[in-house]
């Protein structure tokens, strides 16, 4: 018989149980021997506080400093060759036809070869070159490992996206934020583990870059918008807290009560975690949007009072990223804001696009390099500066650039990375990677291994099988690592 599905279905009757259960005795029992081999060889991460709460900090796979990690998420595709992949022979060939052979590009619409519109100027005691799209990160180029040799499986900025968040190209896997704080807990009581600061673009496939995936529903990104205030009923609606302690109190009970008869699950348990997080947070989060009190110095070099924007808008989120570190929140993401023409998607107007884009970036990017170390953060905190993919070194039309998985640049710096360095190569046009040719995965590998968690055991049983981010690749970048 149907119902209006407002109630909970009847219990199982004695024969029905028996039924459904009979094979699944022996399982458990098997399960539990499987848990104590596999934790003697070390190939999950502890259970026992994520029993107890699934925030709760749990120590890494070997020691590490490393205990946050900010990506700057550059969403569209940063073309390589205008920013960390200097190539003179673009120069030298500006508006001859391509010398090598074109691989098929997303649109397929194959104009000249194109030089770089910026110049490039060495910079630091590295001598590292860094184009002029980029002045202020430029200065602190010493703290940069410059990776100019990562590469995509994926042309499409949707698959490319969810690639470089899950480590897969299709919908559904877990995001690396959502595996850090699954591996790692939070150091955090009243902010979520993974929060995702909002500068005004979603990327391509949408939320699901940030989300949980088969992994437990807590370990989800939160979405927090560049304004006052980040998240919706960041206020009570009830006349006084007594009033809404009593109602929480109620609802745990009630929770309780649902969770004493059926047992865990991964909704419920998720619900009860959220509902306990969000009371925390209607304190919390007041107290860190408050960047008013910030010293009027500190505020100018984010760029607060930025002519531009959307310096000012990412700016503020910088700012708060590097809140959120002190406060021990495990990963943070940054969105680019909207208003850039095609975010760094430049198939056209590649000045133009590349000019406001770098504007929109690059002051706040430095102010928050230099913010870390000066209040001594840099060495616990990891700055990952990336897109999906980069950028062809012949254009589009005859002012853009198509998209190109082959070979782009991307850096890191703080704890555990190297300062001052560069790391593999592409060809004499940044076309396609010659030299340490590296995959999502190993990049991965490294992040996951800079936090201290070896990415091989970092696993969750699911489908038949034991996951992980890096699937069945990856290697850590160890050259990089200090």
């Amino acid at each position: 018989m149907s119902h209006c599905g407002r109630y909970l279905n009847l219990p199982l009757t004695r024969r029905s149980m028996l039924m459904n259960c009979a094979n699944g005795f022996g399982a458990v029992a098997l399960s539990s021997l499987l848990s104590s081999l596999l934790a003697s060889q070390g190939f999950a991460a502890d259970n026992s506080s994520r029993d107890l709460h699934p925030f709760a900090p749990r120590e890494p796979h070997f020691p590490t400093k490393v205990k946050s990690i900010v990506f700057l998420y550059m969403d569209g595709g940063v073309s390589q060759v205008d920013s960390f992949d200097p190539k003179p022979r673009l120069d030298k060939d500006n508006g001859k036809p391509f010398a090598m052979k074109i691989e098929p590009t997303q649109f397929n619409n194959i104009g000249a070869t194109l030089a770089s519109p910026w110049k490039f100027q060495n910079y630091g005691q590295s001598g590292i070159p860094v184009s002029d799209l980029f002045p202020h990160v430029a200065k602190h180029v010493d703290k940069l490992a410059v990776i100019r040799s990562l590469t995509s499986q994926f042309p499409e900025h949707t698959n490319a996206n969810y690639f470089l968040h899950t480590g897969h190209g299709q919908q559904g896997r877990p995001s690396m934020g959502a595996w850090v704080g699954y591996g790692l807990g939070s150091l955090c009581n009243d902010l979520p583990g993974f929060i995702v600061l909002n500068g005004g673009l979603i990327p391509p496939g949408g939320l699901d870059n940030f989300n949980s995936g088969f992994l437990p529903a807590s370990y989800q990104g939160s979405t927090f918008a560049a304004s006052d205030p980040p998240v919706a009923n960041i206020k009570r609606l009830e006349t006084s807290a007594q009033l809404q302690d009593n109602k929480l109190a109620l609802l745990k009970k009630l929770d309780s009560r649902v969770y004493d008869r059926f047992g865990k699950t991964d909704q419920l348990e998720a619900a009860i975690s959220n509902y306990e997080l969000a009371a925390k947070m209607q304190t919390a989060v007041p107290e860190l949007m408050e960047i008013s009190k910030e010293s009027k110095a500190t505020q100018e070099a984010y760029g607060l009072e930025d002519d531009f924007g959307n310096t000012r808008t990412f700016g503020r989120i910088c700012l708060i990223a590097r809140r959120l570190v002190e406060r021990g929140v495990r990963f943070i993401e940054l969105t680019c804001p909207g208003g850039n023409g095609d975010r760094w998607d430049q198939h056209a107007g590649l000045r133009d696009g590349h000019t406001k884009n770098a504007r929109t970036v690059d002051k706040p990017i430095a102010a928050l390099l230099n913010d870390l170390a000066e209040r001594g953060l840099l060495e616990s905190t990891l700055v990952v500066w990336s897109g999906e993919f980069g950028r062809t070194p012949f254009a589009q039309g005859s002012d853009g650039r198509d998209h190109n998985q082959y070979g782009f640049s991307m850096w890191m710096a703080g704890g555990g990375v190297k300062g001052g360095i560069t790391y593999g190569a592409t060809d004499e046009f940044g076309y396609k990677v010659v030299e340490n040719k590296l995959e999502m995965h190993d990049l991965h590998a490294t992040m996951l291994h800079l936090l201290g968690m070896d990415h091989t055991k970092l696993t969750f049983r699911f489908s038949g099988r034991d996951m992980r981010l890096t699937d069945v690749h990856g290697h850590v970048i160890k050259d990089i690592l200090a």
